[in-house]
């Protein structure tokens, strides 16, 4: 941890939402003019799309393997955190999606990466969005250098409905398909993805209210009307609990540590928790 040099990581896996928590973000550094190096876990794949599909045609890796350390720069990721808590820089590059018109535009392929560089100077903080935040294992420990550290986890059978909705409509992907990715990933989901949640500074879990005992055969993703968020924070002293209650109309607390608010407040809600703590780290950075 820096207080200099402050790094924030949303860790969650693909489809779990942490896009949205990452906008979410976004709008809170830009309306508090905060300068924020703003990176993506997947530019810390090892390998391309094109190199995906062919071991994935081995047998040998695919998608389910993105969540897998082995299939990523792990120690390229850590040494970025490393790097910015100590100096304020770091190398990092970018994965080029379908939709990135701007590097499409100046001559990247999509599902390649662009070349290794250095992250734009006189950033006030670094902003992490991918898988692997909060990975602590034998080899690495990457959530200490994390000064907050935010889980977003749907309970699994929502996540997986997510993720069978988003893979057949948007990517144009066969059910079969995504289900067996689903199931060929879930050894390296179980040991390399669920563990960060317990390194987490604060949690964000969604909740459906309506019936998705058969991810399967569920054909549409349960509404923001139709789903609780259950908040977890993992250190209570700079939480005030009762504002919370007051400002989120329909929140509870469920325990001494849990808020759990209707899913249509879930915006309102990171705002309210969120920007404290961000203010909080920059109030605490030496300037001189």
């Amino acid at each position: 941890m820096s207080r200099r040099h402050p790094i924030i990581a949303v860790t969650g896996s693909s489809g779990a939402g942490t896009t949205t928590t990452g906008r979410s973000f976004s709008r809170i550094f830009a309306s508090e003019g905060i300068q924020a190096a703003m990176v993506s876990g997947d530019s810390f794949h090892r390998y391309n799309r094109e190199q995906m599909t062919r071991l994935a045609a081995k047998g040998q890796f695919g998608e389910r393997n993105h969540f897998a350390l082995a299939a990523n720069h792990i120690d390229k990721l850590e040494a970025l955190f490393y790097d910015y808590g100590h100096t304020g820089s770091g190398q990092f590059r970018r994965y080029v999606h379908d939709e990135d018109k701007d590097l499409i535009d100046a001559g990247h392929k999509p599902g390649t990466f662009t070349s290794w560089a250095a992250l734009p100077s006189d950033t006030d903080l670094l902003f992490y969005e991918g898988l692997h935040g909060g990975v602590t294992s034998e080899s690495y420990n990457i959530a200490q250098y994390v000064d907050l550290l935010i889980g977003v986890v749907p309970i699994v059978n929502l996540e997986w409905i997510q993720k069978i909705n988003r893979d057949t409509h948007q990517r144009g992907y066969s059910q079969d398909a995504v289900v067996k990715t689903i199931i060929n990933r879930m050894d390296d989901y179980v040991h390399d993805i669920v563990p960060q949640f317990s390194q987490t500074h604060v949690n964000f879990q969604r909740i459906p209210l309506v019936d998705t005992s058969n991810p399967f055969v569920v054909r549409d993703v349960p509404t923001e009307d139709e789903s609780l968020v259950v908040i977890r924070f993992r250190e209570l002293s700079s939480v005030d609990f009762p504002y919370l209650l007051r400002m989120i109309d329909g929140s509870r607390v469920s325990r001494y540590d849990t808020l759990v608010i209707p899913g249509t407040k879930l915006s309102l809600a990171m705002d309210l928790i969120m920007r404290p703590m961000v203010l909080d780290l920059m109030a605490h950075k030496p300037f001189a």
